[in-house]
C-alpha cells in the first residue's frame, strides 16, 4: 500500500489485479487484432518457457515434499521469471536479435493474465508456494477491517 504497510487489504489487492487485467485485456486484444502474423511456435514457446522454467519445478517440489517445504531456489525462480522487468529484457533482446513480432504480445499476456485472473505476485520467502492461507497475514486482515489505523498501536 505504500513504503510503511507493505502488505494489501482485500480491497487494494482487487484494485491491483483490475490493473493487470487493464493490461491483459490491451495485450490480447493487440494479440487477436494480429492473428494472422502471429508465428505460433514462437508464441508458444514464449509463453510456455516462463513457467517452464519458473513456475513447474517448484510446483513439482512442492508437491512432491512431505511438509510442502522447498529450497528458495525455486522462489527465486519463479520470481525471476514471472518479473515484468526480467520479461521486458527477453523481450527488448529478442526484437534485438530478431525483430518485432506479435507473438511477444504472449509475455505481457501471461504475466497480467497471471496477475489478473490467478491473483499471482511475486512470491515471498514465508508463504507457501502453492497458495494457502498465512495465520499472521490472515490475523492482520481481520485488524485492518476491524481497528482504525489511528486507534492501532504505533511503533
Amino acid at each position: 500500500m505504500d513504503g510503511h504497510n507493505l502488505c494489501q487489504t482485500p480491497t487494494t489487492y482487487r484494485l491491483l489485479r483490475l490493473e493487470y487485467l487493464l493490461g491483459l485485456l490491451v495485450s490480447a486484444g493487440f494479440f487477436l487484432a494480429h492473428l494472422d502474423q502471429v508465428r505460433w511456435w514462437a508464441a508458444a514457446a514464449l509463453f510456455l518457457y516462463v513457467d517452464l522454467i519458473g513456475y513447474l519445478p517448484g510446483a513439482v517440489a512442492y508437491h512432491r515434499s512431505p511438509d510442502q517445504r522447498i529450497s528458495r531456489v525455486y522462489y527465486v525462480l519463479y520470481n525471476t521469471m514471472h518479473s515484468l522487468s526480467v520479461q521486458g529484457v527477453v523481450l527488448g533482446a529478442w526484437v534485438l536479435l530478431y525483430g518485432w513480432e506479435w507473438a511477444l504480445l504472449v509475455l505481457p499476456i501471461h504475466l497480467c493474465g497471471d496477475r489478473a485472473l490467478f491473483g499471482n505476485f511475486t512470491k515471498s520467502f514465508t508463504v507457501s508456494f502453492e497458495p494457502r492461507p498465512h495465520p499472521s497475514v490472515q490475523s492482520a486482515l481481520r485488524d485492518f477491517a476491524t481497528v482504525p489505523w489511528h486507534q492501532a498501536a504505533v511503533r
